[in-house]
């Protein structure tokens, strides 16, 4: 199993999927034909914690600690109890990786797992599931017991843990290393000791040259920093590379040494380029001058290389990411909250892939687009992506895709939809989106008839004023015309919703609030969740905070991470006020509850009345979008061929030669009638427009086809019923 190169996820991020980061670097370097291991390590310390041997040790370990707090209330019922969790955490787990199904209706009944405190947060699961939702009411009560033993273990055996992060206070906003450095000179944790033990037996394994570390969130940092600091000490040959989401983001002007006494490199930015390189180098055929975005120690000084001679690579030239090595079939499908998107995040194994590097719209000012990986915005072909597709479900068994866009271009979306469908690929997918006018209901019904379950987007602070000052591009009642086509289509919708906004009044959040009550109330918003606005270093807002009203609270950049920014409003609200009542309203509205309840009812101190007319939405809704398509728009007919049956059609005497076309649909019979020349020529260049062929057909070429049958007044034909409600059954203008 001997391997050039390690590549590690440590402890947490999902329990449902690994995360991608190594699989794309894999999938590169086997273009290179360098071999590389990859291992999540956060499913296996899962894994090893909670199993039967695993609990046992456990709760050993709490019996024997010593000069450590009273147990809790909660701690001490568990401990109790713990018998009952050791008996059942097999179980538990193979029903929650899908190899126990039946298992469902046994946890409904409430007899078999132990509860503690998380059972008495638990929803009504008839409000929740419905009647019908077993599995999925099953996974939430799983869930509960495991949150309930990861309570107890963070009470009274390893306060760092967290279920999908470890540590993350320590890691999150660390301006100074000093605090984490601190705990990585303190005796080894229960967690420590399980994730260092299954690191002893993979590197004694694979036996790498490089270790390659990625570190997606500051709930990883800690348990990345074990790692390093372990390989190094058993394995002082052996090279430790750090990179990802964090080092992009945060370490962009570390100068700390003492962080090199974990990694030898830290890279930012795309890691094909870079850890190329650094194998390079390490393998003595490189200076250290080639290196490219990488952070190194020289002479005991952080030194920064970066080889302007060294360019990246397209996305075209990267490779697929490669999913082998990762425990597969081992991972565990949670249901955390009732919340229709996170439940998808959360619930089943999905393949990740990217349509695009960086973002086609790129203006945010709350987001980091002077970063490499917003500002630098590069698509893929959907050939390319489809073949992608292919070897992934060839390579993992696995049909179900989330592109991790941080927003999918429409016209990408509509040209990987047609090739899903020229190639008849199976496939359920969803992704992030900007919710643009482009996005019209023929668009939509591609989408879905390609696969397309779900989408997400940016909602944001739901005001037109701060909309603008974002630089969205979008508008609130453009954003609900939107939702309606997709919602129209069968694709569920999540708006991303943020409050505290530079300047933002609390008139202005209880009006946001009001617009998201609305677009519920009106079937457009099937999911959504609040975040409270955070200032980054690399932003507009960030860069450039006097544009906006807010004030840094400091200008000292620290010796380690520096991206959250702590900063005070020109306003003066309070706006972590508002957190807990907007969050409380969503989880009714997501139910259908409350709609019609006044907005002060979520809050318990006093807020002004909402400026926003209660038929916003839905006047907006009634706004009629354009109809008139441009002579290049492609039509794309997705259905069968119809059957065509001449009949004569009489008035007063007079008689026309009629067509009657039936389409059959999966779920429906479709019938229209037209004059009989019409309906020839209509089942004629339908077959023309058929998905299958590689080349698309414009309006101008259908007008020109229809005249040249000599028949008239096209636009009179095909912009009336019956054909212009042929959408349905899959006649597209795109």
């Amino acid at each position: 199993m001997s391997a050039t190169v390690f590549l590690i996820t440590p402890p947490f991020t999902q329990l449902n999927t690994p995360y991608p980061a190594t699989a794309y670097l894999k999938g590169f370097l086997n273009t290179k034909n360098i071999t590389a291991f990859q291992a999540d390590l956060g499913i296996e310390v899962t894994l090893a914690l909670f199993s039967k041997q695993g609990l046992q040790q456990m709760f050993n370990t709490a019996a024997n600690r010593e000069g450590a707090a009273p147990f809790t209330e909660n701690t001490a019922r568990i401990f109790a109890l713990r018998e009952d969790y050791i008996n059942t955490i097999d179980e538990v787990v193979h029903f929650l990786q899908g190899k126990n199904p039946t298992l469902a209706n046994l946890i409904c009944k409430r007899d078999l797992l132990p509860e503690a405190s998380r059972f008495a947060q638990l929803d009504d699961l008839n409000w929740a599931f419905g009647s019908m939702g077993i599995q999925d009411k099953a996974k939430h009560l799983a869930t509960m017991y495991l949150e309930d033993l990861s309570d107890f273990i963070s009470a009274s055996i390893d306060p760092h843990f967290g279920f999908s992060r470890y540590a993350e206070r320590l890691g999150r906003s660390a301006n100074s290393f000093d605090g984490l450095y601190q705990a990585l000179q303190q005796p080894y944790t229960y967690i420590d000791e399980l994730l260092l033990a299954i690191l002893a037996e993979r590197m004694q394994q694979v036996q790498p040259k490089l270790v390659a570390i990625s570190v997606p969130f500051p709930g990883n940092l800690y348990t990345s920093l074990r790692c390093g600091q372990w390989i190094k000490t058993h394995y002082p040959n052996v090279k430790v590379a750090m990179g990802g989401g964090f080092a992009n983001t945060e370490l962009r002007s570390l100068s700390d040494a003492r962080v090199f006494e974990f990694y030898d490199f830290i890279t930012l930015d795309d890691g094909e380029a870079p850890i190329e390189n650094l194998i390079y180098h390490i393998e003595g055929k490189a200076p250290v001058e080639t290196l490219k975005r990488c952070f190194t120690l020289v002479d005991g000084k952080v030194t920064y290389f970066n080889n302007q001679l060294c360019t990246d690579y397209k996305q075209g030239q990267v490779g697929t990411p490669d999913y082998s090595d990762f425990l597969l079939d081992k991972y565990i499908s949670a249901i955390e909250i009732v919340n229709p998107m996170h439940s998808l995040w959360s619930d089943g194994r999905w393949n990740k892939l990217t349509m695009a590097h960086g973002c086609y719209w790129g203006k945010c000012t709350f987001c980091d687009i002077s970063l490499d990986y917003i500002q630098r915005y590069e698509p893929i072909t959907a050939q390319i992506l489809c073949d992608r597709m292919e070897t992934i479900i060839a390579q993992t068994g696995q049909n179900g895709f989330h592109f991790v866009d941080e927003a999918a271009p429409p016209a990408l979306m509509r040209a990987l939809a047609l090739e899903i469908l020229r190639r008849k690929l199976v496939v359920s997918w969803w992704t992030n989106v900007r919710f643009e006018k482009s996005f019209t209901l023929d668009l939509c019904l591609l989408l879905k008839a390609a696969g397309c379950i779900a989408v997400s987007g940016g909602l944001e602070v739901a005001s037109d004023r701060l909309l603008e000052l974002i630089q969205k591009g979008i508008t609130v009642a453009q954003v609900a015309r939107v939702n309606r086509n997709f919602t129209e289509a069968g694709i569920m919708v999540h708006a991303y919703l943020m409050y505290g906004f530079p300047t933002q009044t609390t008139q202005e959040t209880i009006d946001s609030l009001e617009m998201v009550r609305q677009m519920f109330k009106a079937g457009v918003l099937q999911s959504a969740f609040w975040h409270q606005f955070a200032m980054t270093a690399h932003s507009p807002v960030g860069l450039n905070p006097d544009i906006y009203g807010v004030k840094k609270d400091t200008e000292t950049l620290g010796s380690f991470a520096n991206n959250d920014i702590a900063f005070t409003d020109s306003t003066g609200t309070d706006h972590e006020t508002f957190g807990f009542g907007l969050k409380k309203s969503l989880l009714n509205f997501m139910h259908n509850l409350c709609l019609d309840d006044p907005l002060q009812n979520w809050f318990d101190f006093k807020v002004p009345k909402t400026k926003i007319a209660p038929d916003y939405i839905v006047n907006a809704l009634l706004e009629a979008e354009p109809t008139t398509f441009k002579p290049n728009a492609k039509i794309v007919w997705l259905g069968k061929a119809p059957l065509v049956e001449e009949f004569t059609k009489s008035k007063k005497g007079n008689q026309w030669q009629m067509a009657s076309l039936t389409f059959q649909t999966k779920k429906e019979t479709f019938n229209i009638k037209t004059s009989l020349p019409e309906g020839e020529w209509l089942a004629t260049i339908l077959e023309k427009l058929s998905v299958s062929h590689l080349k698309t057909t414009t309006l101008q070429e259908v007008k020109e086809s229809y005249e040249a049958a000599g028949l008239e007044d096209f636009e009179l034909f095909w912009d009336n019923k019956p054909i212009s409600a042929m959408n349905k059954i899959g006649l597209l203008r795109l």
